[in-house]
């Protein structure tokens, strides 16, 4: 966000001069309303200012400089993420304080959200300037905030960075920033020793440029004694669907196809940051679906890590290919949990649309938690089931199973079996088809790329494993 640092929008509320935000709801309006001088009922007449969600307005005070402002939120006495982050887009820089009444703790999140900007390739008189400082008592809660803030202008910034600039040698440059940052080890696999130990994701990638060239990004971190937990995101920099080539308006939003890495990547940076006790191993298989002619051909058979053929009935069916590689490749260390993101689906958002991730999981404790987690930070997900009668649409008259099924139906379900065919006994897991992307702002949830699972996911995390 250019010169604006995400941690100086949130400050510990000592006594600084700052403009008051009254917060109403409609239960409360009124009664807030009639305490109020003449001067301010008046220009709260004139600004048309009614108690719906989001409406705001100014209020005069006793001199030029000595304005505030209200707003309405759907309940005053229990906030959401989301009810200060309009202000936190329209309000003239400077500072402000919640004035009395509601815990705000659970609104810092969105008021930092609300102030992303992705300007990378703009002018820069054409970049927003300023910043909308939040004052706050709730001091323990602050540096949780820009944690998740940090991590979710990570997964926004990768999204939303053309593949041009955003292909695996970035993703890798990434993962390696990081590793730098918490003193992580980082193992990169690539060319003939990817193609002998990771067939899958090699044959996928391999179409691609010489500098687009596919690769295993490998993250460790953590005390060897402490439970495993295996991250993967699906780094597709680019899915032209391969020689079952996409419509070029399906090809539009591909860029964003690497939102799986993106949040595995910025899911790392939340543990590793918090410290909290486990054996960290991310994995990003990092590739680009190109066309070109050693690109891979439908009724290919491809041999897996885990010797398991896989004939290939859809060359756009390519995320679930790499994912498996990298899923067998996280088991041989034995994790206690495998959770993996990937923009894995179009089916997954025909069933739940662009803002609830399809979650699935092999153990309904484990996704028991990730749902009550994802409700309580604001960060929801719809779990679908693993309906085994559906692996029969993933059989293949010459391989051990098919990349895709041939009816077009339960398409998120079907992927998601294909994936569990990965996953060893007793291990626990879950797996992530996020959208990765808002089509439309909302407040706090600009257009573009944006992380949708990453919370509830670090939520359920640091439940399991808390810091000592």
């Amino acid at each position: 966000m250019g010169m604006i640092e995400i941690a100086d929008l949130l400050k510990a509320d000592t006594g600084q001069n700052a403009h008051l935000i009254h917060i109403v709801d409609a239960k409360s309006h009124d009664e807030w309303l009639s305490s109020q001088p003449a001067r301010v009922r008046a220009a709260l007449n004139a600004q048309g200012f009614k108690p719906k969600g989001y409406a705001y307005a100014i209020l005069p005070g006793d001199t030029a400089e000595d304005w505030a402002i209200v707003t309405c939120v759907a309940n005053r006495e229990s906030l959401s993420s989301w009810c200060l982050a309009k202000l936190a887009e329209v309000l003239p820089e400077g500072t402000y304080r919640v004035a009395e009444g509601p815990d705000i703790a659970p609104a810092l999140l969105g008021w930092l959200l609300a102030q992303y900007t992705f300007d990378r390739y703009r002018k820069k008189d054409d970049a927003p300037k300023g910043a909308r400082v939040l004052l706050t008592s709730a001091i323990a809660q602050i540096e949780h905030a820009v944690r998740l803030a940090r991590a979710t202008y990570l997964v926004r910034d990768l999204v939303n960075t053309p593949t041009a600039d955003m292909g695996p040698a970035d993703l890798e440059k990434a993962a390696e920033e990081l590793a730098r940052s918490h003193d992580a080890s980082l193992v990169v696999t690539q060319g003939d020793t990817l193609e002998q130990h990771y067939p899958m994701i090699h044959a996928v990638g391999r179409a691609a440029a010489r500098s687009h060239a596919p690769r295993l990004i490998e993250l460790t971190w953590g005390k060897p004694e402490h439970p495993r937990v295996a991250i993967i995101g699906k780094g597709v920099c680019f899915d032209s669907g391969g020689l079952d080539i996409k419509p070029s308006s399906a090809m539009r939003l591909m860029k964003k196809d690497m939102g799986g890495a993106a949040h595995a990547l910025a899911l790392a940076q939340l543990i590793m940051e918090s410290r909290l006790p486990v054996r960290l191993h991310l994995l990003v298989p990092a590739v680009e679906n190109a066309i070109a002619g050693n690109a891979f051909r439908p009724g290919d058979v491809l041999t897996s890590r885990n010797s398991m053929t896989v004939e290939i009935g859809n060359t756009d069916a390519e995320g679930r290919l790499v994912l498996a590689d990298a899923i067998t490749r996280s088991a041989e260390h034995q994790p206690e949990l495998i959770l993996d993101f990937a923009t894995l689906t179009g089916a997954a958002r025909v069933a739940l649309g662009p803002d609830l991730p399809a979650m699935f999981a092999n153990d309904d404790a484990l996704a028991d938690g990730l749902h009550s987690s994802g409700k309580a930070v604001d960060d929801p997900v719809w779990r679908l089931p693993l309906w085994d009668g559906y692996e029969d649409m993933l059989k293949s008259d010459i391989a051990d199973i098919a990349n895709a099924g041939d009816s077009g139906f339960a398409g998120a379900i079907t992927a998601a079996l294909f994936l569990k065919k990965f996953v060893p006994e007793g291990v626990l897991w879950a797996h992530f088809d996020t959208f990765a992307w808002r089509n439309a702002a909302k407040p706090g949830r600009p257009k573009g790329g944006d992380a949708l699972g990453l919370r509830a996911a670090f939520a359920l995390i640091t439940a399991r494993y808390p810091a000592s």
